[in-house]
């Protein structure tokens, strides 16, 4: 076969698969589409199986991140943590939908910045949707609010999105140079992101809760729990600190305190295990080996050739550049192959400062502007359809033309600051 009919046809199953992926035609799974795709490019031999399995091998730390951040959240699910957080957030509004949103913004920021983007729009969501329920007031709010606050808060550390993971899979900074980087910038984000939202709502936040004084009280091992989450946050920052890989001590510090929680309630782990989405780490492996099959044809090229050509720029154009182009690539592609990619281009310009902070900030908050643009969003939504409710790409887009834009520009500005003062 020719070489560029060979080239023609691998970006064509790439582009296909992505497009289904995010389409999903007779609501078949996503991981369907993105194996088959890379299936093919292995079976066509239009990217080699050692190839494939390399790409593989490459995302080991994120998968290892993933499946402990999982096995930790399903685990605070199955004790009650989450149902608990919300019944506090209810109990604290004081019959005000208003202060309800505003706590419940603010445990989303918690469990993202502790757990991953992850465990807030997919375990957090339904929790905070029943106790909503409960107060009897529309629901639409604070589902969105769970959805965005995954993605706005999902770069104050690290540990907040396996997102972070795939960006520096080529050597992760030292937790004080994140936070320098990053701290800032993430705040701007979330405020930002509350107050659009607050405003985007303000009609819907007007009505009096109707609470049905149902208290959820959180039993022993749910307290266990949380000490093991706490823990295992130490950890993963003492790791971060010293710039090591967060995927196995993730995997590790979740396996022990589960297998605690279990020998203590006498439970089997089989049902746990069940509950978990291990399709998901099949899916991130097969998105690897579609990257590292564009990839393999020099398509990187034009990636590196447009960083390079806004490195030349002052550095605000540069940063609003390089900001919005990588925020709008995520809803077209998803951020996790965005981030493959742009990680990729990062390492072969040896980019550094400014616009690398910029790009990883792109990557995890550019996902707010449609359903698409992360695999948190697409899972939040599949949670919501699973309670019998459905928000469209429409409804979404409308809040994140306000949401993502206003605070892409808040947390580029902050970072652009954080880098002027750095190099003088």
């Amino acid at each position: 076969m020719p070489s560029l009919a060979a080239h023609t046809l691998l970006i064509a199953i790439v582009a296909v698969s992505i497009l289904l992926m995010l389409l999903r035609p007779r609501n078949i799974p996503e991981v369907y589409w993105v194996v088959a795709g890379a299936l093919l490019l292995v079976l066509t031999r239009l990217i080699p199986l050692s190839l494939a399995g390399h790409a593989m091998a490459e995302g080991t730390d994120v998968y290892l991140f993933l499946a402990g951040m999982m096995l930790l959240s399903e685990l605070a699910r199955e004790n009650g943590v989450f149902d608990w957080i919300a019944s506090v957030a209810v109990t604290h509004a004081r019959s005000s939908a208003t202060r309800l949103f505003a706590v419940l913004y603010l445990s989303g920021v918690a469990v993202t910045v502790c757990l991953s983007n992850d465990a807030t729009a997919i375990v957090l969501t339904p929790a905070v949707l029943a106790s909503v329920r409960r107060a009897r007031i529309n629901p639409l709010p604070f589902l969105f609010a769970c959805a965005m606050i995954a993605n706005a808060a999902s770069f104050v550390l690290p540990i907040s999105n396996p997102a972070n993971l795939v960006v520096f899979h080529n050597g992760m900074p030292p937790l004080t140079r994140w936070l320098i980087s990053f701290l800032a910038p993430s705040l701007a984000s979330i405020l930002v992101t509350y107050v659009v939202l607050r405003l985007y709502f303000r009609h819907e936040l007007t009505s009096t809760l109707q609470p049905d004084h149902e208290d959820t009280r959180l039993n022993g091992h749910g307290k266990l729990v949380l000490l093991g989450v706490a823990i295992i946050v130490i950890v993963l920052l003492l790791a971060s600190s010293f710039g090591k890989d967060l995927g196995l001590p993730t995997f590790l510090s979740a396996l022990i305190i589960t297998t605690i929680v279990l020998i203590r309630t006498h439970s089997s782990p089989i049902p746990l295990l069940k509950q978990i989405s291990w399709s998901t780490l099949l899916l991130v492996a097969a998105l690897f080996i579609l990257v590292e099959a564009v990839q393999s044809i020099g398509a990187l090229a034009f990636t590196e050739h447009a960083l390079l050509a806004a490195q030349r720029l002052a550095a605000p154009i540069a940063a609003a550049t390089v900001g919005f182009t990588v925020a709008i690539a995520n809803n077209l592609i998803n951020n996790l192959p965005a981030g493959l990619i742009a990680a990729n281009t990062i390492t072969l310009t040896h980019t550094q400062g400014l616009l690398r902070d910029v790009t990883l900030i792109a990557v995890d908050l550019g996902p707010n502007l449609s359903v698409t643009g992360s695999l948190a969003t697409i899972l939040w939504l599949l949670a919501l359809r699973r309670e019998g409710l459905n928000v469209t790409v429409l409804d979404f887009l409308k809040a994140g033309l306000f949401a993502m834009p206003l605070a892409l520009i808040a947390a580029l500005a902050a970072s652009l600051s954080i880098n002027l003062l750095a190099a003088h």
